[in-house]
């Protein structure tokens, strides 16, 4: 399964002839359209035409003269998308995997590693996270890219969303640490200029801040100047490092400023005030969780701000971070933020009379797919299986050993599928993951460059001890 081979399916997507993907589970998260437990997507180029339980019935979409793709035995679902991973770290993975504070992870990794980068690792690095995310179906990706030393470093980070198809969203800040050009933010008018919508439109160029000045200085921390940039240029902000009580005050201040606004979508989150959430809530900012990175290196609280969140009517998308220390999926991220909110839940209430909301597998499904594509300004785009939206959707196996019988569709992507199970991976309609494979990758080339790039990394660190 797919019973075509990957040359027919390119040759009728090429062409523009109809593709009818039919017989699998379909999960929309269309809140407007329904689920199947068997049906039918057409696509034709890159979007999609129709969704319904029998298109070959219906003779105003086409599918009567579609090439057929039989999906049963499978669930045909969106895309996963990630609001906030650094990219560029990938060759570092694991490499604190017992991390234990932020304070280490800023010391070794921003302050004793990233100056050590060329622009040659940060085009690997960020290559190898995205052929990654494709692989476990994360067909969009913000790259927090934070280690813009040069122009030619940012340029190397973008040719590498680019290079790889995967609907990439370049996020551009400065160092925390180190020598650099100080191009940045200079630098946003031609990436903006030179990057913003290539690739058929599949990479976009957003600006990137941290909260406040307390890690790094207020070079890069978000205020009236970038805001202003930002407006300039029509692009949005994504803020990292936000939480506790000076971000608290900061967003309080962004508020009365003017520059709180949803074209901000706030990383982390954890620790804010109720009057911080209320400010956040008015303004409709977006919000990016990071479920591991928040309980596993203890970032504030250390507990995803999924309740307060949801208090204020925020639907947040969900984030990988770093790879250093954390996994590369979002079933990962799902599943832990599912299981943390309802153990909060039961354990509030424990003892007692009272009830607490839990959140449930849809709901993690939804933060992992349309409110992260609203998150990283994509919505209109992506994040959902709807005609007129870009075919960005996963093919997953459910007859697998560690998913059949498939009972519940929803429940089997949240909660019983990883990476193996994805057999097909679609962005605008292209395969970029087909039979079980990435399309296009030479795995041992890339392994060598990975290999030898950390290597010259590792040798830089050690001369500049």
């Amino acid at each position: 399964m797919p019973k075509i081979s990957l040359t027919e399916f390119t040759a009728a997507r090429d062409s523009g002839r109809p593709i009818l993907l039919t017989g699998g589970a379909v999960v929309t998260m269309d809140p407007t359209i329904p689920d199947l437990d068997a049906g039918d997507v057409l696509l034709a180029g890159s979007r999609i035409v129709a969704i319904g339980p029998d298109l070959r019935s219906e003779s105003e979409h086409g599918a009567a003269s579609a090439l057929v793709v039989d999906t049963r035995g499978a669930i045909v679902s969106p895309g996963f998308v990630d609001t906030h991973r650094h990219a560029w770290e990938a060759q570092l993975r694991r490499s604190i995997p017992d991390v234990t504070d932020l304070g280490e992870y800023v010391m070794s990794t921003l302050a004793g590693i990233a100056p050590n980068y060329t622009p040659e690792d940060m085009y690997i690095g960020t290559r190898l996270a995205a052929l990654t995310a494709l692989d476990s179906g994360i067909t969009t990706m913000l790259d927090f890219s934070h280690n813009s030393r040069s122009s030619a470093h940012s340029d190397a980070a973008l040719n590498a969303l680019t290079d790889t198809g995967i609907r990439g969203v370049h996020a551009s800040m400065g160092p925390h640490f180190g020598e650099w050009d100080r191009q940045w933010p200079k630098d946003m008018n031609r990436l903006v200029s030179d990057f913003h919508g290539v690739a058929d439109g599949l990479v976009t160029v957003r600006l990137a801040a941290l909260a406040t000045d307390e890690i790094a200085g207020p070079a890069i921390a978000y205020g009236p100047e970038l805001a202003a940039l930002a407006r300039d240029l029509d692009v949005w902000t994504s803020i990292d490092a936000v939480f506790g009580i000076p971000s608290s005050e900061a967003i309080l201040r962004w508020a009365r400023q003017g520059i709180l606004d949803p074209t901000l979508t706030l990383i982390h989150a954890t620790g804010l005030t109720s009057e911080a959430w209320t400010a956040m809530g008015d303004a409709g900012v977006t919000v990016s969780l990071a479920p591991t990175s928040d309980a596993q290196i203890g970032l504030d609280t250390a507990v995803p701000a999924i309740d307060e969140a949801l208090s204020v009517g925020i639907r947040p998308g969900l984030s990988i971070d770093v790879e250093v220390a954390l996994a590369s999926d979002m079933f990962t991220q799902m599943r832990t933020l599912h299981a943390i909110q309802r153990m909060r839940a039961t354990n509030a209430a424990y003892a007692t009379e009272e009830t607490r909301n839990r959140i449930t597998t849809r709901d993690v499904l939804d933060f992992a797919t349309l409110q992260g594509a609203h998150a990283n300004a994509l919505g209109h785009v992506t994040g959902s299986l709807a005609p007129g939206k870009d075919a960005d959707l996963l093919v997953v196996r459910a007859d697998d050993v560690n998913n059949m019988p498939l009972n519940d569709a929803v429940g089997t992507l949240v909660l019983g599928s990883d990476a193996r199970n994805i057999d097909t991976v679609l962005v605008a309609g292209n395969p970029r993951k087909w039979a079980g494979s990435l399309v296009g990758e030479d795995i041992d080339v890339l392994r060598e460059d990975v290999i030898r790039s950390r290597g010259n990394i590792t040798r830089r660190v050690a001369a500049a001890l």
